[in-house]
């Protein structure tokens, strides 16, 4: 099992920056990596909470292979704990219905339905990584390009592997507070960052989405903050990274308003002076 080791009966996982150390009996922060008597294991290899053809669009990606279809993948548990999540009935409980599948199956169903890319998506795929990369090997094989939807809250060594056989990827950038993804998310921001930064290094397509959450992100000097984050990556030239800022209803355990249309769309066109291409979604315009 990859980042996995065992020592006097604990499992030290290296996966995250949580780098759990996890009991005997005990899951890590995931909730999907374990011990068992001293064993790593990883018992949600191949589970699937959902398996559905999306356009591409939904993902959200408007600038690689647009107009196509995907195959989605969904999975369960996640390493963060976000409390506005959307998708939280599966983000945060391994306990959902879902059945078993080999990266064989995946990779068929992705080739019977013809989509030309397959998504690991809905919760954080990265948790799973070990069933990720053998059916992103897979599609790699039958000319089937991979797409990563995730928290990007991942560990330097296991993200270039993932990387290294991802053809694009969005990747969720929740804020620009240290603090916030600390104490409010359970996440690391220098983390997501890091792995947006090496993404682009290893020339994946990137798009990133910011979901703006009233009373935690939606400061003018913090979506501005994001959008100079973005627009230092590309060192010359007008940032041509996709930014998709999108709108936030009351779920799980946030109940602020929802995010006010014309504060996004107006944080969008401030956002278009320094980035060629920012989107705004979840909003009827």
């Amino acid at each position: 099992m990859k980042f996995i080791t065992e020592t006097d009966g604990i499992v030290y996982c290296s996966l995250c920056p949580h780098t759990c150390e996890i009991p005997s009996g005990r899951f890590g922060a995931c909730g999907v990596r374990g011990n068992k008597s001293g064993k790593g294991i990883i018992p949600f290899y191949g589970f699937v909470s959902a398996l559905a053809i999306d356009p591409i669009e939904k993902k959200p990606l408007y600038h690689f292979k647009p107009g196509t279809q995907i195959l989605s993948l969904g999975f369960a548990g996640c390493n963060m704990r976000c409390p506005f999540c959307q998708n939280w009935h599966i983000s945060q409980s391994t306990d959902i219905p879902g059945r078993r599948m080999q990266p064989g199956e995946v990779i068929s169903a992705a080739l019977k339905h013809n989509t030309p890319s397959i998504a690991y998506t809905y919760s954080e795929p990265l948790v799973h990584i070990e069933f990720v990369l053998d059916c992103m090997a897979l599609a790699r094989k039958h000319g089937i390009a991979n797409v990563l939807v995730t928290n990007g809250c991942i560990n330097e060594e296991p993200a270039k592997e993932a990387l290294a056989l991802t053809d694009a990827a969005n990747i969720d950038l929740k804020c620009f507070s240290v603090d916030t993804y600390k104490k409010c998310l359970c996440g690391d921001l220098q983390t997501v960052q890091n792995f947006i930064k090496l993404a682009y290094k290893m020339e994946v397509h990137i798009e990133v989405t910011t979901l703006i959450v009233p009373e935690l992100n939606d400061s003018t000097e913090e979506v501005d903050a994001i959008a100079k984050f973005l627009a230092c990556i590309e060192s010359t030239g007008k940032c041509s990274i996709p930014w998709h800022i999108t709108a936030y209803h009351p779920d799980y355990r946030w109940n602020a308003p929802p995010t006010n249309p014309a504060y996004l769309l107006n944080t969008a066109k401030e956002a278009r002076k320094t980035l060629r291409h920012v989107h705004t979604g979840n909003i009827s315009v």
